[in-house]
């Protein structure tokens, strides 16, 4: 006699249903990583398109202007007449409006997909929609799977659609006590290879790095992006007063970025016409109660750019004004495994809130060092 109910039946092939979506959707969200630091001010968005548990399409956002991971998708699989009763796995809901690219929702009706698994909905307001336009076209549509990794790939995107402002990274490599160099006013790395190649893919996937003036004169850094295929990111540098000399290396080097320069409204007029010279480019800010630039105002400046996240490097005084100012969203702490006592700097200048904290952490060996990562949040 078959023990096996219709009900039974019924759970096990919506359990295998269930998987299967989250099969695809981590496929998917390993073609939207490829996008990372080359889509804002757009998210980086991964499709697959299935039938029959096979994939048949897949694709994802290249960059800004470009056709999107779901039209991508449905060409990689040959074209609409090649797509009809398949399932696409996205991970952004398909947008539903004409911005530089035609809606992307208008595109799978056209391909004939009956069902339409989605990560996440799309936070822009501008752009929502497709999910209930497909919907009301007869389209299956789930919302929801692997919504958490989803959000998390996408932070700068949604920060940048729901506040204006970039997603800001605060990086150091420290020793044990909390030094950021072994001397004041001196350079030099405090972490192994393996941090500093890790470092190298930050720099490759977010879209800007910043660091204050007295860092830029200390280390005299590139700023550039040492790895095969890499990118550089736009280089921003905070100099109230224009004390960047004109022959800095990030001004006379082989590289696709521009360096921004911000300073204050009185700096010198001169000093500006040297250094556009060389190939800066000057953003004039005003200062804040304290006679500092103002970090919110540079952060919509960047924003402004269409750049939806920073890397900030430091040092010590500009860690601190972003913890203080609120404006850090996460933290990126390298660990070597020694003290420096004293003579070190410390991995921030001045006060910070009293109920700020890490949250969500994480740790992750790399050699020597350990990677401390987590959010930043006010209880």
């Amino acid at each position: 006699m078959n023990s096996w109910t219709n009900s039974s039946i019924s759970s096990v092939k919506k359990k295998s249903m269930i998987e299967a979506d989250l099969h695809f959707m981590r496929l998917a969200l390993d073609l939207a990583k490829k996008g990372l630091g080359r889509t804002a001010p757009n998210p980086c968005v991964g499709a697959v398109l299935v039938r029959d548990g096979n994939i048949i399409g897949s694709g994802y956002h290249r960059n800004a202007g470009t056709p999107h991971a779901e039209v991508n998708a449905i060409a990689d699989a040959g074209g609409t007449s090649a797509c009809f009763g398949a399932t696409l796995y996205v991970t952004l809901e398909p947008c539903n409006h004409t911005g530089r690219t035609p809606p992307c929702s208008q595109a799978v009706l056209a391909a004939g997909i009956r069902r339409v698994v989605i990560g996440m909905a799309d936070p822009n307001p501008v752009a929502a929609g497709g999910a209930d336009f497909l919907r009301n076209q007869g389209v299956i549509v789930e919302i929801g799977v692997l919504e958490q990794e989803c959000h998390q790939l996408n932070r700068p995107f949604i920060k940048h659609s729901t506040t204006g402002l970039p997603w800001v990274v605060l990086k150091a490599g420290m020793s044990l006590d909390g030094k950021i160099s072994r001397v004041r006013g001196q350079g030099g790395p405090i972490t192994g290879p393996e941090s500093q190649q890790r470092v190298h893919e930050l720099r490759d996937q977010l879209d800007a790095i910043l660091i204050g003036i007295g860092t830029a004169l200390i280390d005299n850094p590139a700023l550039t992006c040492r790895l095969d295929n890499g990118r550089d990111p736009l280089r921003l540098i905070l100099d109230r007063q224009l004390r960047l000399p004109p022959d800095a290396k990030m001004l006379h080097q082989q590289s696709d970025a521009a360096t921004w320069i911000f300073c204050e409204n009185e700096a010198s007029v001169e000093k500006q016409k040297l250094l556009e010279q060389a190939g800066a480019i000057i953003h004039r800010i005003a200062v804040d109660h304290n006679g500092q630039l103002d970090l919110k105002q540079v952060l919509q400046r960047i924003c402004s750019a269409g750049l939806t996240s920073v890397l900030v490097e430091g040092g010590a005084t500009v860690h601190g004004a972003f913890l203080r100012a609120g404006l850090a969203d996460e933290m990126q702490l390298f660990l070597a495994p020694y003290f420096i006592g004293d003579t070190g700097t410390p991995l921030l200048t001045g006060s910070v809130p009293l109920n700020l904290k890490l949250m969500e952490m994480t740790t992750e060996k790399l050699g020597e060092d350990v990677l401390l990562r987590g959010l930043l949040r006010t209880d």
